[in-house]
């Protein structure tokens, strides 16, 4: 059946021709395993309290032609009833927290008025009973190429906390020109 869809995207695809305009749709998902795992994931949990190793976690983008943005970003198997910040970062995870560098910005920028959730992609989200959360950001722009790479799982929801997770993504875009 997966083989199927897959092959049924990619006839899609090539059928459009080269300069055809499309739309992207990007999912990711994998679960937590600490940078020293024996098997690597591309979810890094730095603090197994609040991120479990084995907890999971997924990413969905959807681009259109014209430039408009939607992540949504689902996990599961957190501790339940805590908030946290999560934001699109702009290099893939690593060893180290800080390996995911900066948020990524669509007007990049060091002042706080560059800090908000219109020009950052900001996933915060609350567990319920369950462990389970979702958070979703909109835009009328998309990212640009190489530029965003893995969204961090902050331990407090805005825009500090401390790194307690990581989920290396290979964003998209189009272009639209």
């Amino acid at each position: 059946m997966l083989a199927a869809i897959c092959a049924g995207a990619l006839a899609a695809a090539l059928a459009a021709g080269p300069g055809a305009a499309r739309d992207v749709v990007l999912r990711a998902d994998a679960r937590f395993a600490p940078p020293t795992a024996f098997v690597p994931s591309d979810a890094v949990t730095y603090d197994q309290d609040l991120v479990p190793a084995g907890s999971s976690i997924e990413v969905v983008q959807r681009t259109t032609y014209g430039g408009a943005t939607v992540v949504t970003l689902r996990v599961s198997g957190l501790p339940s009833g805590r908030a946290y910040g999560a934001h699109v970062h702009q290099k893939a995870c690593g060893a180290d927290p800080a390996a995911a560098g900066g948020h990524y910005q669509h007007t990049p920028g060091t002042g706080p008025e560059y800090v908000t959730p219109r020009n950052e992609v900001w996933l915060d989200f609350t567990t319920g009973k369950e462990g389970s959360g979702v958070g979703v950001a909109t835009h009328a722009w998309t990212f640009r190429p190489g530029e965003a790479a893995s969204v961090v799982i902050h331990d407090e929801p805005g825009s500090k906390g401390a790194r307690v997770g990581c989920f290396t993504v290979p964003f998209a875009w189009t272009d639209a020109s």
